[in-house]
């Protein structure tokens, strides 16, 4: 039977991406082989608890919210997570993964909405990008990008019109929270009129650097 490790499950608002705002369930799995600048869920590397995947899905049932996004951490670090990304679209869910750039995504299951955060040089894990999971990506997928500073937007920029990733699915420019002003990179975006959506974590403004939240 697969298991997973979990380091929490909660009920929320979504904080980013296309359903900002929404209610949410967060199935956080525990575990990450990068090590991100910028990394707001630390708590995540190490610790969790071992869920049986049918455990996990009941919780997720009795939590009662149609809306599941399953992050980390790096939920794709665990070789069970497709499955149970599978088994959430199966029991009827909208499902997204929240996952870095640095993983496969083939064995993801299509129904997901699966937001690709592409490191960026600030992170300090560019080199561990896989561009060419990229191509995987549909209309209904989101590419994010955690902006430090101006040398990560010029940087961000340039990968956005290299590839060609507006015309393949939303692009989400975020600023880091504690490193660069919203209003800043708002700027940016408007000044150089670029084909990309800027995201603030809502999350953060209502509740601040909690976890659980």
């Amino acid at each position: 039977m697969a298991r997973l490790k979990v380091t929490e499950i909660f009920y929320s608002l979504q904080g980013e991406a296309d359903t900002a705002g929404v209610p949410t369930t967060f199935v956080r799995l525990t575990g990450c082989p990068l090590r991100c600048g910028y990394c707001d869920t630390a708590y995540a590397f190490h610790g969790g608890e071992w869920w049986q995947l049918d455990a996990l899905v009941q919780r997720v049932r009795e939590v009662g919210c149609r809306y599941v996004c399953v992050t980390g951490g790096e939920p794709l670090a665990q070789r069970s997570c497709p499955e149970l990304l599978t088994r959430l679209c199966e029991e009827g869910f909208r499902v997204s993964l929240e996952t870095g750039g640095a993983m496969p995504l083939g064995l993801v299951d299509s129904r997901v909405v699966r937001v690709v955060d592409v490191k960026t040089p600030g992170s300090g894990e560019q080199g561990r990008n896989r561009y060419g999971e990229l191509s995987l990506l549909d209309g209904k997928d989101q590419i994010k990008f955690v902006i430090c500073d101006r040398a990560d937007y010029e940087w961000s920029c340039a990968k956005v019109g290299e590839l060609r990733l507006d015309e393949r699915c939303t692009v989400l420019f975020s600023p880091s929270h504690e490193q660069l002003p919203a209003r800043q990179l708002a700027d940016w975006i408007l000044e150089d009129r670029l084909p990309v959506r800027l995201q603030i974590q809502l999350h953060k403004l209502l509740w601040g650097n909690v976890a659980g939240k």
